[in-house]
């Protein structure tokens, strides 16, 4: 009962697995997993490109706004020096 709860060892990359002997074998083993990294790596590139592109979005999106924002909020402080010195038509209820 106790043998069911250790861990198995792992058989990847099994120096002794017969399939393995061969050189031929080990090229083809070889480029298979090269190939399966480099799609990984095109997946990785894709997204991250995919990321980068909508922050860059929003980052600009941000700027926009938050330039509109300084724009009304110096007219507003303008708006109120001026109603502060006596120009009434600047003074809103």
């Amino acid at each position: 009962m106790s043998a069911t709860l250790l861990p198995a060892a792992a058989h990847a990359d099994d120096p002794r697995d017969p399939a393995m002997r061969s050189a031929a074998a080990r090229a083809r083993d070889s480029a298979t997993i090269r190939r399966m990294n480099q799609d990984q790596l095109d997946y990785v590139r894709r997204r991250d490109g995919r990321n980068w592109q909508n922050y860059r979005d929003a980052r600009d999106t941000y700027a926009d706004a938050h330039a509109e924002y300084r724009r009304k909020m110096a007219a507003w402080r303008r708006a109120v020096a001026a109603c502060n010195a006596g120009r009434w038509e600047y003074c809103d209820d």
